[in-house]
């Protein structure tokens, strides 16, 4: 039988990207660091601890769009 999880790794990222950035408590910890904001849950996550909102995307290996910072982690952060 095939190991189903490549594809399903590709199709999640596909979904990713396709997603508009909205505001986020908790991210996926990317990296082997939390986007400037967050802490590590030690769970593969990064939570904010429900004290702030912040809009993120990942940067996907490439530059921050015009309007966002990169925060570390695999991260840019809306300005």
């Amino acid at each position: 039988m095939r190991n189903p999880f490549p594809w399903m790794l590709g199709l999640s990222v596909l979904a990713l990207q396709a997603l508009p950035a909205q505001a986020q408590r908790v991210v996926p910890k990317l990296g082997s660091i939390c986007p400037m904001g967050y802490v590590d849950t030690l769970n593969g996550k990064c939570s904010t601890l429900g004290l702030m909102n912040y809009t993120v995307q990942p940067t996907n290996g490439e530059a921050c769009p015009e309007g966002w910072m990169n925060v570390g982690g695999s991260y840019c952060r809306k300005k």
